[in-house]
């Protein structure tokens, strides 16, 4: 009887597959029309993203102090743009300057703002309407002045202008730089045609999920910078998904041959534990939607998206391409056996003194996590800003030749019906430690008045933070409707909003990571085991962009500007996607030990043989995806970087040491109480009926030749 036609286990499961494999031209050619709907839908969603951060929550002290003074005025309360004017030829009056900035559409004032102290520059200040649209004016603005060499542009349209701008060009030149060597990686992990359908996957998983955040744009706004992570994450879990679907079909084709079963085992087995991979993912990420700033909301609602996403094209394209090509994508030279590999080997090896490598392990990860305990929190400022534009020229020239012109540190919304009530909290507030002027009470709509507080030091100093702690405190005391707002009041609250946000998204990270995990393996310490080594593994990937960004080292091969710190924000993020990432690793390691073990082998013997069939897989997978997310290194924008450089080095550790060391000595250690659950929850994962093999086939569809071990995932 032909393989290829015996009965196969019935149920939803394997009808998809089945479609697909009986009809891979259809499929294709459908997975084809969603890229090009996609592509066009969804591709241009680039450019009706937030630019403006999101890095302070929208509810907030600092938020709400903004909208009343705007509401009250009908204008924002500081200056939007920024123009920086050249003096140095002898000519001072600025006055052509103001009058078109003045004439621009949204701008409600501009006025002169002062001079330089070596008098070679003037300043002008915009003041924006409103409702303007602050791209819409700095577009208007920059046209104005492109040809007047005399006038540098910035403030904070511009800034959200040219970083929007900047970061779509990064990803061009990351795409350019990473797509070349995923290629050839690919060509040399995958071999041949096989090579392609990574990159299908790829793509496929970049447009869908540029469709998904057009739609989710229309509802919520998400941010531009988002797109990083779409691009760099999707085509590394792209890389992922295929590489372990193809190295099990292959496993497949050398026992079944080119057959639909080989398909079917392999959808089956490899993904499934695909899809636990991208629930995982999916979780890790969905956390950092508990955080109340839209900069976390974004990044963690595209990386959810974006996991979904990749899972769904590598199991629709993958089958399908078996299919069409089926045997020509077999190995052209056999691999060894999981019983004679080096993996195997070393496995052994690490299991043969199980303590002391995971203590030598465990003690040198947690000496490069250690300067993740030393990071300083500071905001996003100027200095993320790449030093050929225009907003970057003007921010460092306010802060060398106007002493910090142009920002307001920190400013109260007062609300007070009494003249008198206003100017004497505005006496009052004056008077505190760091104010450098006394400040004045401006009515700027009936009933509420405007207090501008100029400190010392920057919005992330101590000395700032203080004030605003003090102003909020005053206002307490005297029973005053004051809301404090402004840069170092916006850092203030984002950091209070962390912190209280932080305990429940740490929950939900380990407690849906330890549920997804559990519900693969049946164990609770498996998931546990796997949350300490993710946190050991994020903890290295932080200590190193502490190391390098707070630190200010390579500075020259990197390109940014040290701020002395580390955005809190971008930490969190780093530290989300580095997690996930490890779980993803780790999933298909833990699948292929369970299930050697569930055919029989010693526990010893079960962990060697998984890694046997996964070591040489994962750390290609790694390699590619540290390649693909690692390119946004390349960035201009520094917290870009952050993100790329962090999540390279925690795919690399985990793969290369986590789970090449520490995994098998702490499997080793543990022997079967690896396995162990409470008798009512092994119960109830007995009844759930998860399980990575799959139901056994029934003896009919059997018909093709014996399966062994070496065929199981």
């Amino acid at each position: 009887m032909d393989p290829t036609s015996a009965p196969l286990p019935p149920g939803h499961r394997s009808r998809l597959t089945r479609a697909l494999h009986s009809h891979p031209r259809r499929a294709l050619l459908a997975v084809l029309l969603f890229v090009v709907v996609a592509g066009v839908l969804g591709g241009p969603v680039a450019g009706s993203l937030d630019a403006d951060g999101g890095f302070a929550p929208a509810d907030s002290d600092s938020a709400l102090a903004v909208e009343r003074l705007e509401d009250a005025s009908g204008r924002s309360p500081s200056a939007g743009v920024v123009a920086v004017v050249d003096t140095g030829d002898g000519r001072s009056d600025v006055t052509d300057v103001v009058e078109t900035l003045a004439g621009l559409d949204g701008v409600a004032e501009a006025v002169p703002a002062g001079t330089a102290r070596d008098g070679s520059s003037a300043l002008v200040v915009a003041v924006l309407d409103a409702d303007a649209d602050d791209e819409a004016v700095a577009t208007a603005a920059v046209a104005a002045f492109e040809d007047d060499d005399r006038v540098a542009l910035g403030g904070s349209a511009v800034t959200g202008l040219q970083i929007g701008e900047r970061v779509g060009e990064d990803l061009g030149r990351a795409e350019l730089l990473a797509f070349p060597v995923l290629v050839l990686l690919s060509l040399l992990f995958f071999g041949g045609r096989a090579a392609v359908l990574p990159l299908v996957v790829g793509v496929t998983t970049v447009l869908g999920t540029f469709l998904a955040m057009a739609g989710i744009n229309e509802v919520y706004g998400l941010s531009v910078f988002s797109l990083n992570l779409v691009i760099g994450l999707g085509l590394g879990l792209a890389i992922d998904y295929t590489l372990f679907l193809l190295s099990r079909y292959r496993e497949e084709l050398d026992q079944q041959g080119p057959t639909l079963g080989a398909v079917l085992t392999t959808m089956r087995t490899a993904g499934r534990t695909v899809v636990f991979s991208a629930a995982t993912v999916a979780v890790a990420l969905a956390t950092l939607t508990v955080f109340p700033m839209g900069f976390l909301k974004s990044m963690g609602i595209a990386g959810a998206v974006v996991a979904v996403v990749a899972a769904a094209a590598a199991l629709v394209v993958s089958p399908a391409v078996f299919a069409l090509w089926g045997p020509k994508l077999a190995r052209r030279r056999r691999r060894a056996a999981a019983s004679g590999g080096g993996w195997y080997r070393l496995s052994h090896a690490v299991m043969a003194r199980p303590g002391a490598v995971a203590a030598v392990t465990a003690i040198v990860m947690l000496v490069l996590a250690a300067p993740a305990l030393r990071a300083e929190w500071t905001p996003v400022d100027s200095s993320v800003v790449p030093t050929d534009l225009s907003a970057r020229v003007v921010a460092d020239t306010l802060e060398a030749d106007y002493a910090g012109a142009g920002t307001t540190p920190v400013l109260a919304a007062v609300r007070a019906d009494d003249p008198d009530a206003a100017r004497s909290f505005a006496d009052a507030a004056s008077q505190l430690p760091g104010v450098l002027t006394p400040a004045d009470a401006i009515e700027v709509g009936p009933g509420t008045w405007q207090v501008d507080l100029v400190v010392d030091g920057g919005p992330e100093g101590d000395v700032a933070q203080q004030v605003v702690t003090e102003v909020r405190d005053l206002a307490a005391d005297r029973d005053a409707d004051v809301l404090v707002g402004g840069a170092a009041a916006e850092f203030v609250d984002q950091q209070a909003a962390i912190g209280d946000a932080l305990p429940l998204a740490a929950a939900l990270l380990v407690l849906l990571t330890v549920l997804v995990l559990w519900l693969m393996t049946g164990s609770v310490v498996l998931p546990v085991k796997a949350v300490v080594m993710n946190t050991l593994t994020a903890g290295v990937a932080l200590g190193a962009l502490t190391f390098v960004y707070q630190d200010g080292r390579l500075t020259g091969l990197l390109g940014y500007t040290s701020n002395g710190g580390v955005e809190p924000t971008n930490f969190l993020v780093a530290a989300a996607v580095v997690f996930a990432l490890s779980t993803d690793y780790g999933v298909f390691l833990l699948g292929r030990i369970k299930e050697a073990r569930e055919a029989g082998l010693a526990e010893r013997e079960a962990v060697a043989t998984g890694l046997g069939r996964t070591g040489s897989v994962v750390t290609a997978a790694a390699i590619l995806l540290a390649v693909a997310i690692g390119a946004f290194s390349t960035s201009s924008i520094s917290f870009i970087q952050q993100i790329g450089i962090a999540t390279a080095v925690g795919v690399l550790v985990d793969a290369f040491v986590v789970r090449s060391f520490l995994v098998p000595a702490l499997m080793g250690l543990l022997g079967k109480w690896n396995w162990w659950a409470p008798m009512p929850l092994r119960r109830l994962h007995d009844r759930i009926g998860f399980s990575e093999g799959g139901p056994a086939e029934p003896a009919d569809a059997a018909d093709g030749p014996p399966r062994v071990l070496a065929s199981t995932p």
